[in-house]
């Protein structure tokens, strides 16, 4: 029986209103439970940016009571932020032996050596203070994938992280456990929480045994080397690739830092399977015949530094595009990621490769479920609240009016967003005050030190570039030693624009005039008069704002 008083409260750190950036709490008395710890990219506003990571103050706050990090699989958008947090907030981490050897990998990177990792595997239930926790095998699109059942004192939770239906899963790994869910729906759900990323979607998602017969379709046909980008967390997609290779007597190449560290991680571990001979070291790429060759690499999705890109723009040391490479892209574009993808599909054309994309060929399953995969789930579970979770808000509405289609009272559905907390009791559930949330943004070793102020004076520089106004004053009566010199970045190329800086160089010299003979002890009041008086001078001829940054040496 729930202690009387006590509620459960459900509270979202991320992955609301947004893709990626996973984190979601329970709490429950002195208990709380974190599942997954994700990142997100940053978006193009923000300048510099890495990743973007949750912000924990809430657990900080309160992470005596935190009894550990749960994950359900490992993706980015789930173990990104795993390295930044635990160094706040120490708890146990719990999840799949693929997750924790990626986890493992990033906190040797951060050099992190203190963290706790214990592995479960599907079955298995944990104790984690007043939560029992089941882990159910889904599908998706890496191994070792989990929903969770949390049993409470108020009643269980399920969560589904991502998953899919997949009745044909590649390599011996077993469909969806459909059974648990019914199991669990028989005897009764307070509430479910399900992923939204492809609500959007009709019928159900294509198998990843499909992938593989595209592969082997394409690959029988090709006359020169095969380049497939894809996820390189997608070890399944991997195996494909290889057995489609090894099929045609091709030897296999990894290109790519995150896609070489999932191949040593995934056959250290077992999960990828590659037989003997056939995996070839990239740097002797080159000694093989073109028609003996597959190239497995990073840039699906147009990223800059990624290895197809590299590849594309003749930048990348090992591997460049040449007439009659078949280059296929296993992957569709994240939201946000079309013009990069679009951009290398074009550059690659340009080379002279044959490129074959989701448009064009079924070579990429999502791992994600759509509209009857998720109607499958609410109709098993029948749980008596639904929380849509995972998805930007289009997402989230489209699957509360799925949820109420199926018959769950409106009343019962929570479209929440990050920082919103949902109290519950056998009885009752509503919202209850929210928590602190927000962006923290990682840019190189900097966590957190860069907020608006800092990207808005990036995304001003960006787009109106700088002028730097230096001189040498008397500290006695501001009388003008040497100077002004004025040097331009991204505004105007200071040759080509000889009036326009010399007429500048004469409003500095007005203003400091205008206080001849005064004496000076802070500067920072001449310093507002020539940034004002310039600004609005350079505005006036040109109708552009640089950022202006006045240098004074005092002598």
């Amino acid at each position: 029986m729930a202690s009387k008083g006590k509620k459960l409260k459900i509270m979202f750190l991320g992955g609301l209103d947004e893709i990626g950036k996973n984190m979601t709490a329970m709490e429950y008395g002195d208990d709380i439970i974190v599942i997954d710890s994700g990142v997100r990219f940053p978006e193009e506003e923000m300048l510099g940016i890495d990743l973007v990571i949750p912000d924990i103050s809430y657990l900080v706050k309160n992470q005596h009571k935190v009894r550990g990090f749960v994950i359900t699989h490992g993706h980015e958008d789930h173990i990104g932020a795993v390295p930044y947090v635990i160094r706040q907030v120490n708890a146990p981490i719990y999840g799949s032996n693929l997750a924790l050897a990626l986890i493992e990998n990033k906190l040797k990177e951060h050099r992190i050596t203190n963290a706790k990792l214990n592995r479960v595997k599907a079955g298995d239930k944990l104790q984690l203070g007043s939560f029992n926790i089941e882990f159910i095998h889904v599908n998706h699109s890496i191994n070792d994938a989990f929903a969770l059942a949390i049993h409470t004192r108020v009643g269980t939770i399920i969560h589904s992280g991502d998953f899919k239906v997949d009745f044909t899963p590649v390599h011996g790994t077993e469909p969806i456990n459909l059974r648990k869910f019914g199991e669990l729906g028989e005897k009764g759900v307070l509430a479910l929480l399900m992923e939204s990323t492809n609500v959007e979607r009709p019928g159900y998602s294509l198998s990843e045994q499909k992938v593989g017969e595209s592969f082997r379709n394409l690959f029988k046909d090709a006359k020169g080397r095969i380049i497939v980008a894809t996820f390189s967390s997608n070890v399944d997609r991997i195996q494909q690739i290889v057995d489609a290779a090894v099929m045609l007597d091709r030897k296999v190449f990894f290109a790519g830092r995150s896609v070489e560290t999932i191949y040593r991680i995934a056959t250290e571990l077992g999960v990828l399977k590659i037989p003997k001979g056939y995996a070839g070291n990239i740097d002797q790429i080159n000694n093989h015949k073109d028609d003996k060759i597959v190239l497995v690499t990073t840039g699906s999705q147009g990223e800059p530094m990624s290895g197809l890109v590299r590849m594309a723009n003749d930048e990348h040391q090992k591997v460049g595009i040449k007439q009659g490479d078949l280059v296929v892209l296993s992957a569709s574009p994240i939201p946000g990621n079309e013009k990069g993808v679009s951009r290398v599909i074009d550059q690659l054309f340009r080379k002279g490769a044959n490129v074959i994309y989701e448009s064009l060929n079924e070579v990429h399953a999502s791992g994600h479920a759509c509209r009857e995969e998720l109607k499958l789930i609410h109709t098993l579970v029948q749980p008596k609240y639904f929380i849509p979770i995972h998805g930007e808000h289009r997402h989230l509405m489209r699957h509360a009016q799925l949820a109420e289609s199926l018959g769950m009272p409106k009343e019962n559905i929570f479209v929440a967003e990050n920082g919103a907390c949902i109290e519950m009791n056998r009885n009752f559930a509503r919202l209850g005050n929210p928590i602190p949330t927000g962006a923290v943004l990682i840019d190189g070793l900097g966590v957190g030190d860069v907020g608006n102020v800092v990207l808005r004076d990036r995304q001003h520089l960006s787009q109106d570039g700088l002028v730097a106004v230096v001189m040498t004053l008397s500290k006695e009566n501001r009388q003008l030693i040497s100077g002004p010199d004025i040097i331009s970045r991204g505004f105007v190329f200071v040759k080509e624009s000889e009036e326009l800086i010399e007429n500048a160089k004469d409003v500095v010299r007005d203003v400091l005039a205008e206080t001849s003979g005064q004496k000076m002890t802070d500067w920072s009041a001449i310093k507002m008069s020539i940034r004002t008086k310039l600004r609005n001078y350079f505005f006036d001829q040109t109708k552009r704002s640089p950022m202006i940054l006045p240098i004074i040496i005092e002598i």
